[in-house]
Order: structure tokens, then sequence, then C-alpha cells
């Protein structure tokens, strides 16, 4: 009984110190009344998002839920919009005002970065780059995740097909001829910024569109939505690919992917429905594991 109250007071505590943070970082970024200026960076509020969810499931406090919603309707209402130093106006998938708000990834969704993205004929500065703002995969397939993680609490089929539109534009924009992705996209997605390939970016996609596809195994899913296409591509270009990283973002990556989708079912697929039939050999050959090297190994 002893034991009990102590992990119970520790778990309050816990949950205490996260509540503390997420209300901080609202406050500094934005996100509430009375805060900074709205400052939208989509990893980092891909997190937040996810954060803000769990605290509504841990305590059942609706203000929790009600800062995930809002800041998914900040980032799309910032980030799926051209700069406010761009020449451009409105949003960056090219819609119009009503069908940009029906459709606010269609486009896309900037990074969020500082500075303007690089221009056409402007020389590479790699120094430089990292500070530009564009569009990253590894960011959107983050981004795809929360919307997927709010429809999961809230029901709402919308934040379902914002997701597999998100998925659908960073496909079709950053797969490439000859089994390739692009790493970084300039924010109409009509021109690479950084031509190299992500290593763990296949995979990311491939896990991130199969948990869609599965997600939207108990809705209506009209033609248009149905991302057995980009499952298939993704899983192409995985078997070229190698997985063993000491890069501790690959690594954490690689690992939180594998939590994520454990246990499989005894097929070896992801839970949810049958996405591809690729998808068994890849979830058994490439499972990623953490030597004691701090690399990510395949495991069987």
């Amino acid at each position: 009984m002893a034991a009990y109250h102590i992990e119970e007071s520790t778990r309050r505590g816990n949950l205490a110190e996260v509540r503390q943070i997420m209300e901080d970082y609202a406050h500094l970024t934005g996100l509430t009344a009375g805060g900074g200026s709205s400052r939208r960076y989509l990893w980092t509020d891909a997190f937040a998002v996810c954060s803000y969810l769990e605290l509504f499931g841990q305590t059942d406090e609706k203000s929790h839920l009600d800062l995930a919603l809002s800041l998914v309707d900040q980032v799309h209402h910032t980030l799926g919009r051209h700069r406010d130093d761009d020449q451009r106006r409105g949003w960056i998938s090219g819609l119009g005002e009503e069908e940009g708000r029906r459709h606010p990834t269609a486009g896309g969704l900037r990074i969020g970065k500082s500075q303007k993205e690089r221009r056409a004929e402007e020389p590479f500065d790699e120094r430089l780059e990292w500070n530009r703002d564009g569009q990253y995969y590894h960011y959107l397939t983050k981004w795809m995740h929360a919307l997927r993680c709010v429809f999961r609490v809230t029901g709402d089929p919308v934040y379902w097909r914002w997701a597999v539109e998100l998925a659908q534009a960073a496909h079709r924009s950053f797969v490439y001829s000859r089994g390739r992705m692009y790493w970084k996209m300039s924010i109409d997605l009509s021109r690479p910024l950084v031509p190299s390939m992500g290593q763990h970016d296949p995979l990311d996609g491939l896990v991130t569109y199969s948990e869609l596809q599965a997600a939207g195994e108990d809705l209506y899913i009209s033609p248009s939505l149905d991302l057995s296409e980009e499952i298939s591509e993704t899983a192409g270009i995985c078997r070229g690919i190698t997985l063993p990283t000491s890069d501790p973002l690959g690594i954490g990556g690689a690992a939180l992917r594998w939590l994520a989708n454990r246990p499989i079912d005894d097929e070896g697929f992801f839970e949810g429905r049958r996405t591809s039939g690729d998808c068994p050999a890849l979830c058994q050959d490439r499972t990623a594991g953490i030597s004691s090297q701090g690399r990510v190994e395949l495991a069987g």
C-alpha cells in the first residue's frame, strides 16, 4: 500500500510538471491570449499537439483538448499560408480562401524557419540553409501523426482527411524517379532545396501512411483518399536503403516508430487492415533496435 501511494504521488508530480511545461509552451509561442506573438514551428508543434492530447487523456480536463485543437488551427492558418515577408499571399496550395480553409494541408505546410526560403537563382549555402524556410518531409510526417491522434481522440474524420491530403501532397512532391526522395522542398513544393534523401524518410513515410490507412478502415474511403499506391511506392524505396545510423535524431525516430507499432499482428502487419503486401517483410526485416554502441541495427 505504501508503495502504491509513493507511485501515485510520483505520477501526480510528473503530471503537474508536464502541465506546467505545456502551459508555458502555449504562453511563450502565442497559442493562448496574453502570451507572446504567434511563433509556429511544425516539428515542435506536432509534439505539442500530442502532449496536449495525452494530458487530456490523463486528466479529462477539456482545456488541454482545446489547446490541441487551437494549435492545429493556428498551424494550418500560419504554416499553410505564405509568410508575411513573402510577396505571395494566401494558401501555399494555391487554393482560394474558402477552399483552402476546407483543405489546409493540400499544399503541405511550411517548416516555420526564421528566414525566407532560398531563391531559385541563389547559390546553395549549407550553413544558411538550416535557417531558411521550406518544407521537410520528416516534419510533414510528424504532423500527419499528430492529426491522426486528434482524429483518434475526437472521432472527427476531418482531421484524418487533412492528414491523408497532407500525405498525398508530400508524397507527390518529395518522391521522384529511381525510387528516391528529396530532403527539403520549396514552400510551394515546386523545386527541391536539398536534393539528398533523408536516411529514414522512406521508412517514416511507409509507417505513417500505413497508420493512416489503418486508422481510416472504419470510414468510407473514397478512391481519392486511398494511400495504397503511396504505401507500395515507399515500401519499394525501403527495400533499397540501409538503416544503421549513429545520428541521435535517427536513433530516436527509429526507436519511437518501433515502439509505436508494437505489437503487430501474428502475420507481421501493422495493427489494422492489410495495406501492402510488402509490410510483413519490412516489419520483420527492418525493425530498428539500438545496440550498446548507440547504433540503430536491423533486428529480424
